[in-house]
């Protein structure tokens, strides 16, 4: 709901914004643990309100020749001003954004695509029926400047999905894999709490496996074998790593 504000009602209604006096987000920031689909997420927004969605992977912005990398930058948001209304989704945005200074010159190429990005937030050439969303794990070590008011000022937490999310993510795996009809999809949601959405999807996958490795003619994945991958499943999601994302709401 709060990325729907965000995004969608600038974009759509734009006049009641004009009416109300206010200006709309220009940016916003989606961080969390990995796998907790802040791509699906923002992509599915997109969707659901028929605007075009250009995604970049920030690492992909960078270049070996002097000036490409700034280059590169501008050409995201000419594509995007010619696609409005859309969706600037920047994934990993932290690769752009690394706090300036870190090389220790102050001249490196990622100074100088922040610089960039600066720019083209704050334009002379405004962004019209444009939004940015970006996407990080590592929401720490962003520049202060780029989370500026009028830059990419709202900020929202993704993390793990909840049990009745976790109820609709199995249930759509389940569909497509070949399971006995005795997997409940509500236990097991019960099971993986703490989970994100991609550790749920592979569980399924593991599962499928395991039923194989009992016997090459399996025909379908019966409960046993998600218990026996969920005795072994490693999480990425640690409670240091929970921690870590709770302080850093607290603080922001």
């Amino acid at each position: 709901q709060l990325l729907k504000e965000s995004v969608e009602w600038p974009l759509k209604h734009p006049e009641a914004f004009q009416r109300m006096g206010i200006r709309p987000p220009k940016g916003v920031l989606l961080y969390g643990p990995p796998g907790c689909s802040k791509t699906l997420t923002a992509k599915a927004l997109a969707t659901e309100a028929g605007l075009n969605f250009i995604a970049v992977r920030g690492p992909e912005l960078f270049s070996k020749w002097v000036g490409e990398s700034e280059k590169a930058v501008r050409e995201v948001f000419r594509k995007a001003r010619a696609a409005a209304p859309a969706i600037v989704f920047f994934d990993e945005i932290d690769a752009l954004t690394v706090k300036r200074g870190a090389a220790g010159d102050g001249s490196s190429v990622a100074d100088r695509v922040l610089s960039q990005l600066l720019t083209e937030l704050d334009g002379i050439e405004p962004l019209v029926n444009v939004t940015v969303v970006a996407a990080t794990n590592r929401p720490d070590v962003i520049d202060a400047g780029i989370l500026r008011p009028d830059r990419i000022d709202r900020l929202i937490y993704v993390g793990p999905p909840d049990e009745a999310t976790r109820v609709e993510i199995l249930r759509l795996q389940l569909r497509r894999v070949a399971c006995a009809d005795s997997v409940s999809p509500e236990l097991l949601a019960r099971h993986t709490d703490g989970f994100s959405g991609a550790e749920v999807v592979a569980l399924c996958q593991e599962a499928a496996i395991e039923a194989m490795a009992e016997s090459p003619d399996a025909q379908c994945v019966e409960p046993r074998h998600f218990e026996r991958c969920l005795a072994g499943f490693k999480r990425r999601i640690t409670p240091e790593m929970l921690q870590f994302y709770a302080d850093f709401r607290a603080k922001a």
